[in-house]
């Protein structure tokens, strides 16, 4: 796909989360939850990585974290996933992955791929980063009182955020092409640090979902991490 999706949308924006999720944990559920709701997403597809290219590799086999998405989704409604990425030995990068779901959903339909702030303020090292915003609006999750500040960018991304920055109504005028800043109202945590304390012994119960937590215990998972 080399040209901006041109056509006029019919139907409601779809959400795409990506990550390792090496676990996932309810600032990611919340995240997608506060997107689903200031940007009218129909559903919010969760992509977990197999490969990530740009960091080191998960502790938890993909299987595993597959599993553990598939549960902390299960009771939310429009929460989707997607295991395409996980089923493939290929290094995983977030164009391609856009790609094929563009070529699923057609040409009109607004697809948002959803970054947290520390993420978006890395997007212009991803590989051929420019090319998403031909395929996909970009909204990004910031914390109360942490607005995005261009002079923080590096220079191409300030650039293009300040070309596109709209706000969340933009979302499902067309395909593609803007980027739309939202508060994550919620307290933050980090998957390192849920690791961090599971593996310290301390108890995680109120940084995931309990079905991920039984799971984790049911596995032996990060022990000593």
């Amino acid at each position: 796909m080399s040209s901006t999706v041109q056509a006029k949308p019919t139907e409601p924006p779809v959400g795409i989360l990506g990550g390792t999720f090496d676990p996932i944990h309810n600032a990611h559920l919340r995240l997608a939850q506060e997107a689903q709701h200031q940007f009218g997403l129909e559903t919010v597809t969760f992509v977990p990585a197999g490969r990530p290219w740009h960091r080191a590799p998960p502790l938890a086999s993909a299987e595993h974290r597959l599993a553990m998405v598939r549960l902390a989704v299960a009771d939310h409604a429009g929460f989707m996933v997607d295991d395409t990425e996980v089923r493939t030995e290929a290094p995983g990068y977030t164009v391609d992955t856009l790609e094929r779901l563009r070529r699923q959903f057609g040409p009109a339909r607004p697809l948002v791929l959803l970054l947290g702030a520390d993420a978006f303020l890395g997007l212009s090292s991803w590989h051929r980063w420019q090319h998403l915003f031909e395929l996909a609006h970009v909204g990004v999750a910031t914390r109360p009182g942490h607005d995005l500040v261009p002079t923080a960018m590096p220079a191409p991304l300030a650039q293009a955020y300040q070309q596109r920055l709209a706000d969340a109504g933009t979302m499902s005028d067309r395909p593609a092409g803007a980027i739309a800043p939202f508060i994550l109202s919620a307290g933050t945590v980090s998957s390192t640090a849920v690791r961090t304390q599971r593996g310290t012994g301390s108890d995680i119960r109120d940084l995931l979902p309990d079905c991920v937590v039984d799971y984790i215990d049911l596995h032996h998972l990060y022990l000593g991490n």
